[in-house]
């Protein structure tokens, strides 16, 4: 889940920037598209992949990235105004927010056999789907092999064994987990694994399961098995620290995988989220992009969608998902990656249970993941106990 260090709230702002709506289009044979990869490792290869399906439509792609924290008011603009760009790939929170304006064409025409219901699901808006998602990424967790094997422990599947083992692999430096519980959504979005497997809803923040789940990252910063500086780490904070040793388990994406692989020797395997319980099945939030087709005419309409379609192909789903650290939305393109990549087989294993974070609550999820990532700051960092935090979390959504 990346550039989730950016505040949702501002993201979602409808105040106005850039050069706005209006403008006008070019011509049929050229669609535009627009995303916010500027500065991110995927622009190099996204534009290609555009481009040849592109090709494969008789189209050609007018490119403009915009940074991410102009990315929603820009489109928010646009949709007030009817002039949405042709394709435009949005993080899948904000696609509630999106859909909502009108602005984007339902897509009732594309066909979505072969890929995870999960990730349609994640696309519907009142019952319509508005995006699908190319490829996807979530969490899960990474753990040190040596130290493992060193201190004769199997990777935990449960929280009773997570904790365990934490307490066992804690030694001097060096902490038994890391987790990035800072005050932002990327720290809503590491603890929602644990908050939904354990049964809990967004919808009652203060729920007994929901106690249950921060009680668990409570106690193992309390037993000094997590570094109490969690609440400031991001998830790219975490991996240096699993990358330097100072832990020895970490709850992180597939994105960074580039980033270990230059260590060479660091050994590390790749497991599902552990679960309270053997029966339990880990709920993992969904993470990454989604495609979008704005309402213009007929014509351009139906070449945007031929575009799409070609996107979510076996095979383009299979490239960008290499390029971008993801998992792809084929379901016969993922078993191939994870064929391909052991490492990734939990990842892909987690898609068929993950949701959208947005999935409960609509366009009301940011409200609600503030007073979550709230929540777990008073808690850990604040001195509640769970039952407070959430208590007060609860209150804070009315």
């Amino acid at each position: 889940m990346k550039r989730l260090a950016v505040a949702l709230a501002a993201v979602l702002t409808l105040a106005a920037c850039g050069d706005g709506a209006g403008g006008g289009r070019p011509d049929a044979g050229t669609l535009t598209e627009i995303d916010y990869y500027e500065a991110a490792p995927q622009n190099t290869q996204l534009p290609k992949i555009l481009d040849e399906c592109a090709a494969q439509t008789g189209v050609k792609i007018e490119h403009q990235q915009v940074p991410r924290a102009q990315f929603m008011p820009k489109l928010l603009q646009q949709a007030s105004s009817r002039s949405l760009p042709d394709l435009a790939l949005v993080d899948n929170p904000d696609l509630p927010q999106l859909a909502a304006t009108g602005g984007l064409v339902p897509l009732k025409d594309l066909p979505t056999e072969g890929l995870y219901p999960s990730i349609v699901a994640a696309g519907k808006y009142k019952g319509d789907t508005y995006g699908i998602a190319p490829g996807v990424n979530g969490l899960a967790l990474y753990y040190n092999q040596d130290l493992f094997t060193q201190a004769g422990l199997q990777p935990p599947k449960t929280w009773d064994e997570l904790t365990a083992a934490a307490k066992a692999l804690t030694k001097g430096n060096r902490y038994g987990v890391a987790f990035s519980a800072v005050g932002t959504e990327e720290g809503s979005f590491q603890f929602e694994p644990f908050f939904w497997t354990a049964g809990a809803s967004l919808s009652k923040l203060d729920s007994p399961e929901a106690v249950r789940a921060l009680s668990l990252w409570q106690d193992l910063v309390q037993a000094k098995a997590a570094s109490k500086s969690v609440v400031t780490w991001t998830q790219a904070d975490v991996n240096d620290q699993f990358m330097a040793g100072n832990a020895a388990m970490m709850v992180n994406g597939p994105w960074q995988l580039p980033t270990l692989d230059k260590k060479a020797d660091l050994k590390f395997g790749i497991v599902p989220i552990p679960i309270p319980a053997p029966t339990a099945k880990p709920v993992t939030p969904l993470g990454g992009e989604m495609w979008t087709v704005g309402h213009s005419d007929p014509q351009r309409e139906a070449k945007a969608l031929a575009v799409l379609k070609c996107l979510l192909g076996p095979d383009k789903s299979l490239e960008w998902s290499k390029d971008a650290g993801y998992i792809p939305s084929n379901q016969a393109a993922a078993r191939q990656l994870a064929q391909g990549d052991p490492r990734l087989a939990a990842f892909v294993e987690e898609v068929a249970t993950a949701q959208a974070r947005t999935a409960e609550l609509g366009t009301a999820y940011p409200k609600a993941s503030e007073a979550l990532f709230n929540a777990i700051q008073a808690c850990l960092a604040g001195g509640k106990s769970p039952e407070e935090a959430l208590k007060a979390a609860q209150a804070s959504l009315g």
